[in-house]
């Protein structure tokens, strides 16, 4: 397997359990989810790190997707260099650390916007790298 599609492999597992802390919160805070709170959600406050949780979540879910699809095209395109193995590491580890900072509330927003921004610049700079060799 190519180093680019083992990182999109573990970027989709990273956005795959991101969820388990929303639910493990829910379900410390509210208990087991049943019929009667299904209907009419319970309105108890949530923790604030279930929230970042959910946040970080939802967060990784929105940029799945775009980052996914410029590893994909340079594979069917046959790109791969030095520049598109470190992009997809860079992302790969940018995410974990923004999702481990975003849910631990660590650094507030300074460190998780440093770590979201290190995500996106690997982005832009892998669609760079992919249109520079695709076109």
């Amino acid at each position: 397997m190519k180093p680019e599609l083992l990182y999109l492999l573990l970027t989709a597992i990273l956005t795959g359990l991101l969820w388990i802390p929303v639910v493990i919160g829910y379900v410390k805070t509210r208990g087991p989810l049943t019929e009667e709170n299904y209907k009419t959600p319970p309105t108890s406050p949530l923790p604030n790190w279930v929230t970042r949780a959910n946040r970080a979540h939802v967060n990784a879910v929105e940029n799945f997707a775009p980052f996914a699809a410029v590893v994909l095209v340079a594979q069917l395109s046959g790109v791969s260099t030095a520049a598109t193995i470190n992009c997809a590491a860079v992302y790969f580890f940018a995410r974990l650390a923004h999702a481990i900072v975003h849910i631990s509330g660590f650094g507030k927003f300074r460190a998780r916007t440093v770590l979201f921004t290190i995500a996106w610049v690997a982005f832009i700079w892998y669609a760079i790298v992919v249109l520079m060799h695709a076109a």
